[in-house]
C-alpha cells in the first residue's frame, strides 16, 4: 500500500500555481487533473491537489495547529537539496532556520526546509529516510 493523494487548501490556487508548481516539477510530478479552483500533480501513482475551495474559512495555513505541519519529499542527496533551496526564493519559497541550514533537523539529517507565503511547509531531505 501507498500514499493515494493529499489535497491542500490553499486561499489563492493563481498564486499557490507558481511555488508548487515550481517545486513539483522539479520533483518530477507532472499536471494530472485541472478542474475550476483546482490542479492536481501526479507522480508514481501519488497525487498532490490544490484547490481552492469556496469552503474555505481561513487564509494562511497554521503549522502548529492541529492538523498537518509540513509535506516531506525525498531528493536525490545533498547537491539537489543545495540546488532546489538556492532557487526556491525565485520560485516564492522562504528558506526556514537558514542559521541551521542544511542541518536544522539535527546534525545527520541534511534537508533544506522551505515555506510559501500562506505558510505551508515543505521538507526536502536528501537521501531515503535512515
Amino acid at each position: 500500500m501507498t500514499l493515494h493523494h493529499v489535497e491542500l487548501w490553499v486561499p489563492d490556487l493563481e498564486g499557490a500555481l507558481t511555488p508548487w508548481g515550481w517545486l513539483l516539477g522539479e520533483l518530477g510530478y507532472t499536471v494530472f487533473q485541472q478542474f475550476e479552483g483546482g490542479r492536481s500533480f501526479l507522480k508514481d501513482g501519488t497525487y498532490l491537489v490544490l484547490e481552492q475551495s469556496a469552503a474555505l474559512t481561513g487564509r494562511r495555513h497554521d503549522r502548529c495547529a492541529p492538523g498537518l505541519n509540513h509535506l516531506a519529499f525525498t531528493v536525490a542527496g545533498e547537491s539537489e537539496v543545495d540546488r532546489l533551496s538556492g532557487l526556491s526564493e525565485t520560485h516564492g519559497w522562504s528558506l526556514m532556520y537558514a542559521d541551521r541550514h542544511p542541518h536544522a533537523g539535527g546534525p545527520e539529517h541534511y534537508a533544506a526546509y522551505l515555506e510559501d507565503a500562506w505558510g505551508y511547509e515543505v521538507e526536502l531531505c536528501a537521501g531515503p529516510p535512515k
